[in-house]
């Protein structure tokens, strides 16, 4: 009967301690996941948004963080009869500072071109493949290279980002500064 006892209760430690261990495992777990949420900045709750061109009310907007070009739009009274709307990503999520630039249809002009801002320089996070490779140093590999990386992390904040972007360094960067944009 001793011997019973003693088994049950050797049995009974043991799978206490193994329930323990993973107690113990999932707050570690717990505790790893809410030091990871505090290390990402949280995305301020609102943005400043500048629309310009072809719609009623072109002006300076504040936005959701999470709002969409389209909603931008909206709140700007809408295109006028004469935007040329395919030029727009209306379901691109703004971001603090952006310009949006609604050409009239069929309108070239450098200043008014999507991803050229009035300064004639590259609005790198939305250019396309070509107007990257036009920039000083940049080839097909490294226009490549920003679009994956923009694509896969998001817009680039500040200048300096672009030197996360793989075969951009140093010396290309400072060629870049002059022309291009960010936001």
């Amino acid at each position: 009967m001793i011997v019973i006892v003693i088994a049950i209760s050797g049995f009974l430690l043991l799978n206490n301690d193994e329930i323990d261990e993973k107690a113990t495992q999932l707050n570690s777990a717990s505790t790893s996941t809410n030091i990871l949420k505090e290390e990402i900045p949280d995305q301020p709750p609102t943005v400043i948004i500048d629309v310009k061109g072809e719609v009623l009310q072109p002006g300076v907007y504040e936005m959701d963080s999470k709002s969409r070009v389209d909603d931008v739009i909206k709140i700007a009274g809408g295109f006028t009869k004469s935007a040329d709307q395919t030029m727009v990503n209306l379901a691109q999520k703004v971001q603090d500072e952006m310009i949006i630039v609604i050409p009239k249809i069929g309108e070239t002009s450098a200043g008014n071109e999507p991803n050229v801002s009035g300064n004639d320089k590259v609005r790198i996070n939305y250019a396309t493949k070509a107007e990257i490779e036009g920039l000083n140093g940049i080839g097909p590999s490294k226009a490549q290279a920003i679009l994956q990386y923009r694509e896969e992390n998001g817009f680039f904040k500040k200048i300096d980002d672009l030197l996360l972007v793989s075969g951009i360094g140093e010396k290309t960067l400072e060629n870049l500064k002059d022309d291009v944009q960010i936001p």
